[in-house]
């Protein structure tokens, strides 16, 4: 086999599999290649990697290393999409009642979940998370996203269980959006004890939502290893969550004069892009 097309495999095999070590035999095997070969190959595919800031090839050396793909962006890329998609959400005809914004569309294209699940990766890349957990409905895709960068598992917090997933744990919790009593429930099986949960939702007004998965995680003797939302909005009152990170801060939501300000999040500021 060529190196361009041992490259071309190479690079499609790590990045099908994120954060898994992979060892050097493994690919020297695969290809029939000298191990002199393949960590030529990984060199150049690092290299390409960390001039495109579009990602880390990590080695570890020993008897058990080998190598693993970290899905990362850099500081210039992340700047660059969250600059636009700011400039995306200004759109006034998003504007629903309630205060809310309508984000069906970033939620559901590709390129969005792409490049938004890529950045929350980054931000969470080397916290040792082992499950995204959400709740329903609009959070469902971005935590799928999320956890397909991680490589763990991602679980949803319902309204309402169902019958297909057994016995649950559910938690009362005070929603900000409409100042009620609401609940959710996970299955039983959906967390390992002592598991590192990393919280994701589309949107954060007072943070009720997401203190209630916090609550939920907590009933499972989980930690909760962060706490990320695609957009934040500003808020009268003391917030229920205070440790967080947001990719969007939305200032102002104007239904009268159809106005909407945004910028981006405190995410640029809460990750270390000093990894290339």
């Amino acid at each position: 086999m060529k190196r361009s097309e041992r490259l071309v495999d190479m690079t499609k095999f790590l990045m099908e599999r994120p954060h898994t070590l992979i060892a050097l035999p493994f690919f020297a095997k695969r290809y029939g290649a000298a191990k002199s070969s393949i960590s030529e190959d990984l060199a150049i595919l690092k290299h390409t990697l960390a001039s495109n800031e579009d990602g880390i090839l990590e080695t570890v050396a020993g008897a058990a290393g080998g190598v693993r793909y970290i899905p990362f962006l850099g500081q210039k890329p992340a700047e660059k999409y969250l600059k636009d998609l700011a400039g995306r959400i200004q759109d006034s005809s998003r504007i629903l009642p309630g205060g809310f914004l309508y984000l069906s569309d970033i939620l559901g294209g590709p390129y969005d979940l792409e490049m938004i699940g890529k950045l929350i990766a980054t931000r969470y890349a080397y916290t040792n998370i082992e499950a995204v957990m959400t709740v329903e409905t609009r959070g469902i895709s971005l935590a799928n996203a999320v956890a397909s960068y991680l490589n763990v598992p991602a679980v949803t917090a319902r309204k309402r269980s169902k019958v297909t997933e057994g016995a649950t744990v559910s938690v009362n919790y005070m929603s900000s959006s409409t100042s009620r009593v609401a609940k959710m429930e996970l299955p039983t099986r959906a967390l390992d004890k002592d598991t590192n949960v990393l919280i994701v939702d589309d949107f954060m007004k007072g943070g009720g939502t997401l203190d209630g998965m916090r609550q939920l995680v907590k009933e499972f003797d989980c930690q909760v290893a962060g706490v990320c939302v695609l957009c934040e909005t500003e808020y009268e009152e003391e917030r229920k969550i205070k440790d967080y990170v947001s990719l969007v801060n939305i200032d102002q939501i104007d239904s009268e004069k159809e106005i909407v300000l945004a910028q981006p999040g405190n995410f640029l500021t809460r990750t270390n892009f000093d990894r290339f």
